[in-house]
Formats: structure tokens, sequence, C-alpha cells
């Protein structure tokens, strides 16, 4: 590939990944999250259950789907992974409430929850130090130009997500907050 189609090549790749029409929308999820999306552990008491997710507007050529939710807030050097799925079919464009739970049937056909930073599988709710500022919880649903990504459910959070971004075309997010 000439160095011109190289650049020509990675310019159209950025316009679709910073294309306004990809959207991640959520009815559980504005301004603070509640006890429904808590970690129930660590010290926390809630219901600990995934937020329902919608997205529309993919750019083409999307073979599958990412869903991550990561506090950069947490006091660990590195933030804290939440949730992480991927391998969601393209075909599909929403997750209901409590997908998250590895333990029921809600996930599509095909998709594969991670390890998250609690050492669990699937969704692990926001849990940050009493008396700490409240934190930002980022919920992020990413198009991948693959299918499926090389990974299994005990592939390291830092390992996946680099296969995450590795991968992805485009990307949007939601932010809420907790505290306690």
């Amino acid at each position: 590939m000439s160095g011109l189609k190289k650049i020509v090549t990675f310019l159209a790749m950025t316009l679709v990944v910073w294309a306004g029409g990809f959207t991640l929308e959520s009815p559980d999820v504005s301004g603070q999250l509640s006890l429904v999306q808590v970690y129930n552990g660590f010290g926390c008491r809630g219901e600990n259950l995934s937020p329902e997710l919608h997205w529309r507007g993919e750019p083409m050529g999307t073979k599958s789907f990412a869903v991550t939710m990561y506090d950069p807030d947490a006091p660990t050097g590195s933030g804290w992974w939440h949730w992480i799925v991927c391998n969601i079919p393209k075909n599909i464009h929403d997750l209901p409430r409590g997908a998250g739970d590895p333990s029921v049937t809600k996930m599509p056909k095909g998709a594969l929850q991670c390890l998250n930073d609690y050492g669990e599988m699937g969704y692990g709710g926001a849990c940050p130090p009493r008396g700490d500022k409240p934190h930002r919880y980022i919920l992020t649903i990413y198009a991948l130009d693959v299918e499926k990504l090389p990974v299994d459910p005990h592939t390291p959070p830092a390992k996946v997500r680099f296969m995450i971004e590795s991968h992805a075309v485009a990307k949007s997010s939601l932010m809420a907050w907790y505290g306690r």
C-alpha cells in the first residue's frame, strides 16, 4: 500500500470513529447511579444489576460490539473495570437490565462476559470508597471490525480492553456518578 493510500485510509477511519451518528442510551442511567446499579459487596449494599442499554447508528462494516463500564476515579492508579462484554453480534442493538448477571440468560447468544476488576465474570456495580468524592462511571459501546475477539472469559481485563481498542471503529459513551 502506498504512503498516500495509507494516509487516506487512516483519515477515512478517523472520520468513521468520530462520526456523530453512533449513540448509546439507557433509561437506567441519568446523572446519578441508583442502588440498582451498585455492587453488593466490598461494603456496598446494592442490587448489582447492569443497566438496560440501547445503541444505534454504528458505521458500515461493524462486525460486532463490545460494552464496558469503567471508573477512572478508583484509587488504583489505573481506574477500575466494572464490566466488559465482547463479541456481541452485529444484529443486536440492546442489552436488557440485568444482562450482566452470568447466572441468567439475558445476554445475546455469542456474547462473552469477561473478568471485571472484582475478579468476577459479568457486571460488578459501582462501589467507591466511603467518603471519597463521587466517582464517574463511564459506559461505552464499541463498534468493532471483527466478529470475535481472541479472548476468553478469564482473559485479564487490561488485555481484553487492549483488544477492544485495537478493533474499535467507533464508540459512544454515557457517564453517571455515584458516591457514598
